[in-house]
């Protein structure tokens, strides 16, 4: 019988890691200096929770920043809630890890993006890219940023 080391599914785990990691710090003691993220994620996934009206003006991904204001940040072992402005109206979310798409701060110009994967792939994880030059401007659709960053992609590494 033969075995391998799935690298890809390993990378993704520590990624998702790295993002847990990061808002367990921010949650004890708030984001530091000019840090702030762009969390894209799949407003479809059976996990994630978030106000009907919000899943039905974004039926496919939604992009969150977390900033100048958020609050009630509970970061958990599956994935983390907090609740967000939109429009002087607060919302509780729930994201779960595994339904981020991009998490990106410009501030260090660091990003990640978790990939979906084809039909054809049976993984349990789609592909991961890295980003670690994203562009400046933070107005920019963070879902565009490959096209500007330097990305390590992981899927030759996959079966």
């Amino acid at each position: 019988m033969s075995r391998q080391i799935d690298y890809g599914n390993l990378m993704h785990r520590a990624m998702r890691g790295l993002i847990r990691n990061v808002l367990d710090d921010v949650a004890a003691n708030g984001l530091p200096g000019a840090h702030h993220f762009f969390i894209t994620f799949d407003t479809s996934h059976p996990d994630a929770e978030l106000a009907d009206w919000l899943s039905d003006r974004y039926p496919g991904e939604m992009t969150v920043v977390m900033q100048h204001w958020f609050d009630n940040l509970d970061v958990g072992e599956e994935g983390f809630a907090v609740t967000l402005n939109f429009g002087d109206a607060p919302e509780p979310l729930y994201i779960p890890y595994d339904a981020i798409k991009t998490f990106v701060d410009p501030s260090v110009e660091f990003g990640l993006r978790f990939e979906s994967a084809g039909e054809d792939d049976d993984e349990d994880l789609p592909p991961l890219e890295v980003a670690s030059d994203l562009p400046d401007d933070e107005e920019e659709d963070v879902s565009d940023t490959k096209k500007d960053a330097d990305v390590v992609s992981l899927d030759s590494f996959r079966k």
